[in-house]
């Protein structure tokens, strides 16, 4: 069956199916990184035998605060280049390569890696976040089942983004964010086909995690007696523009970071180790710094931290997440993305009017994720779930909007896409209706085809087909052929396969005719399939011009449609998104002007781009 037909029912039911386990496992995944993280934690710093997850704290000897996130470092760089490159980085823009180039195809060694490599980083003090990692890790589950199976790209797709979205639920006990995460960064499209199982993944994943880690919110705040005032609003804004700055420099940090490190004499593998002796110079200076830091978002969300912490995280943090993470080493930017927009929202409270404890450090920390990984809706939603401050939606929507539309006015790209941008691959995360999906055959084809039977001989259909060439190339036109007397099946020939069938005939032998040199059409379509479908069977078959024939019981040839007119879809959207002109004085198109007939040319007194 052709591309575009409605195939895609059973097959989403299948995958559906498939992505159950996968949420279960992202779930056991989840607990599995966490655990490890806090067993390295309690190992390197404590010298205990404990898996409960802990931040590093102050308290420790020097040398072990400097020395341990370089000795991880170290172990990251090695593993890396003797186990596999893909543990490097903060794992979304891998999973999106893998998405991207990779046919969603993920290597079964970095399912095993990655959580080791993350789990070593951040037990060794880095200022990192799990949620990356886990997302690397659930999308490889996902992915290796996925490649045990017969399926699509695109199917293969969907599993592994179910895996991730799967992880980052559990991690976090936040569903909504976890499949508005993976709409917006991982995806690439809002489907049924792909929206569904990832859907069926989290809500497993989430219930697996009710009983494995508690469906409590992770860091809750009450929101009694909460009043959000219009000036309160208008001052969501100021704390989303600067949280949006803070994300345009700690995106401008680690890749000016990255930039400095590609410039060193001496192979990548030795990176993490410097990034982590960075690590251990912020450690001294703020030992609440290093680690997840789950602890200090808490006291940050719930207006318990203090002026110091606040600017130590808000400095230090900042510094040495940004410069660490462009070291290549292994981690997520989720938690310190909560922990320094918390502490921007947390300074802001300094001076903003009280409205609740920890309400401008939640607004911080929603415009901070709206910024740096231009995703406004999952950081509002995210917040929402962190805390479970749900009358505080309206404040979050607009603090994270405003940081989101300074950052993509400033910024040409997130801390994400950027590091794609770097490897070579061109990546748009604006999404919207594609024109060709809202056209009909119908509306565009050339209603006036010129109809050969198979009897007819070659001079009168080069005579007919001449008389309507319309000074177009010879060979470019396709001509409906159809058995004499009667309107179906439909072949079709070509302007030049006439004109060459013409040069060779033999003067001495029969005459041919069309239905000689004709051909079966390979594609035909109706006047209600979209320019969608249309494109699609084109791709498939490799043709550039079809006949249209109408539906039973006449099915005659109505028209014919060819690539050049796919273009018109395109140019309606040109028209509608640049085509400015007042309707209110006066109506320059009529109103039952087709839509295939509007858009042409500017009404007189307009002009496009004005």
């Amino acid at each position: 069956m052709a591309l575009g037909d409605f195939t895609v029912r059973p097959r989403m039911l299948l995958i559906t199916a498939w992505a159950l386990p996968v949420g279960g496992a992202g779930a056991v995944a989840a607990l599995a990184l966490l655990k490890l993280i806090g067993l390295v934690t309690n190992l390197v710093f404590y010298q205990r035998v404990q898996s409960s997850l802990v931040a590093p704290g102050p308290g420790h000897p020097w040398w072990l605060v400097l020395g341990a996130p370089v000795a991880g470092g170290l172990v990251i760089g090695l593993m890396a280049r003797y186990g596999t490159e893909k543990i490097r980085g903060h794992g979304m823009p891998e999973a999106i390569e893998a998405i991207l180039t990779g046919g969603s195809r993920v290597a079964p060694r970095v399912a095993v890696l990655k959580p080791i490599s993350a789990a070593v980083s951040i037990g060794t003090g880095g200022p990192f976040g799990a949620e990356g990692p886990i997302i690397m890790t659930g999308g490889a589950i996902g992915s290796i089942l996925a490649q045990a199976l017969r399926l699509s790209a695109d199917e293969r797709k969907t599993l592994l983004v179910s895996g991730a979205a799967a992880g980052m639920a559990a991690t976090f006990n936040s569903p909504l964010a976890a499949v508005l995460l993976a709409v917006e960064l991982l995806l690439f499209e809002w489907r049924p086909r792909s929206f569904v199982p990832v859907v069926g993944a989290v809500a497993v994943s989430t219930v697996c995690r009710g009983f494995l880690l508690g469906t409590a919110p992770i860091f809750p705040v009450s929101t009694v007696g909460m009043h959000v005032t219009a000036a309160d609003s208008a001052l969501c804004v100021v704390a989303g523009v600067l949280g949006g700055a803070l994300a345009v420099v700690a995106t401008w940090l680690v890749y000016r970071a990255e930039d400095a490190f590609s410039r060193l004499p001496f192979h990548w593998m030795w990176w993490p180790a410097i990034g982590g002796a960075v690590i251990g110079v912020g450690g001294l200076i703020e030992p609440r710094a290093l680690g997840v830091g789950y602890d200090v978002i808490d006291q940050l969300l719930t207006g318990r931290a203090t002026v110091s912490l606040i600017v130590g995280i808000l400095v230090v943090k900042t510094l040495i997440w940004g410069l660490s993470l462009g070291s290549g080493t292994s981690g997520g930017v989720l938690a310190p993305v909560f922990m320094i927009g918390g502490a921007v929202g947390a300074a802001e409270g300094l001076l903003f009017p009280h409205v609740l404890p920890g309400f401008w450090a939640m607004m911080g920390l929603a415009a901070v994720v709206g910024g740096v990984m231009r995703s406004p809706l999952t950081g509002v939603v995210f917040t929402l779930e962190l805390t479970h401050a749900w009358p505080a939606a309206l404040p979050l929507l607009i603090s994270s909007t405003a940081a989101y539309g300074l950052s993509v006015l400033v910024l040409r790209r997130s801390v994400l896409t950027e590091k794609i941008a770097r490897r070579g691959l061109h990546l748009t995360r604006e999404y919207s209706t594609d024109p060709l999906e809202s056209f009909f055959v119908a509306e565009v084809m050339d209603r006036r085809p010129v109809v050969l039977r198979r009897g007819d001989s070659l001079d009168s259909a080069l005579a007919a087909t001449l008389r309507t060439d319309g000074g177009e190339p010879e060979g470019r036109r396709l001509f409906p052929v159809v058995p004499d007397g009667a309107a179906y099946p439909v072949a079709v020939v070509t302007r030049r396969a006439l004109l060459h069938a013409a040069a060779r005939r033999d003067p001495d032998g029969p005459a041919p005719t069309v239905a000689d040199i004709c051909r079966p059409a390979p594609v035909v379509l109706r006047p209600d399939d979209t320019l969608r479908r249309a494109a699609y069977v084109f791709a498939e078959h490799g043709v550039t011009e079809a006949p249209v024939v109408g539906h039973a019981p006449d099915e005659h040839v109505v028209g014919t449609v060819a690539l050049r007119h796919l273009l018109h879809a395109r140019r309606h959207d040109l028209t509608e998104e640049h085509h400015r002109q007042r309707l209110i004085m006066r109506r320059t198109v009529p109103r039952d002007t087709p839509r295939h007939e509007d858009e042409h040319a500017p009404a007189d007194g307009d002009r496009i781009g004005s």
